[in-house]
């Protein structure tokens, strides 16, 4: 990757193992809407993309906004289920402190950055980071290239890799013009770049 310049993660299911906790959060919430969420659907169907789009899929014939209104407390649930102990891989600042001397680097998300940021700055990475690009930032959310072309545009660089866990988030990268990796779970994010020749001499 000669020449590359950044290094643009997605959030949930790259740098932290947070998508379990979504769906949890989620299927509370709906219940008592008569509204099942089942895990297999989320994986599927719901990971990478706006929350919204994920009601409207799940809305039927019923207005979709009923099921939004259920945010707010979908987001306190995250949040409070969270924020006492973010599950980060624990390679993560180790791979930050030796990634930040040569990339910029950015967070580009489908997730609000209200509960990005609490989460990284408890966990003291939030300063690694260039900028944050939520999903409140954007008009068009992923697979549109809109969040990955935002974040390229706030930093000033042309040639980035993005590291990605869902086939919305991918296709977004791609159409953005950037090569995207793909990673399983956080806990790969070591291995692939390593792979890829973008990191080296950490151990673990």
């Amino acid at each position: 990757m000669t020449g590359l310049e950044a290094i643009f993660f997605d959030f949930d299911g790259v740098l932290i193992d947070s998508e379990p906790v979504h769906w949890a959060c989620w299927r509370e919430v709906l219940l008592p809407l008569g509204v099942v969420l089942d895990w297999e659907f989320y994986r599927d169907q719901c990971i990478g993309i706006d929350d919204r789009d994920m009601l409207k899929m799940m809305a039927g014939e019923r207005d979709w906004r009923e099921l939004w209104a259920e945010y707010p407390r979908k987001k306190q649930l995250f949040h409070k289920r969270m924020i006492d102990a973010p599950p980060f891989p624990e390679t993560l600042p180790a791979m930050l402190e030796t990634l930040k001397g040569s990339y910029r680097m950015a967070v580009v998300s489908s997730s609000g950055r209200d509960e990005i940021e609490p989460l990284m700055d408890r966990a003291g990475l939030l300063h690694y980071f260039d900028t944050v690009v939520g999903g409140g930032d954007v008009q068009k959310h992923k697979p549109d290239p809109e969040p990955y072309r935002m974040a390229a545009s706030r930093i000033g660089v042309t040639r980035a890799v993005v590291l990605e866990d869902s086939e919305a988030g991918i296709a977004s990268g791609r159409a953005a013009g950037f090569e995207v990796l793909r990673i399983g779970h956080p806990n790969e994010v070591l291995g692939v770049l390593r792979a890829a020749g973008i990191l080296g001499g950490l151990p673990g």
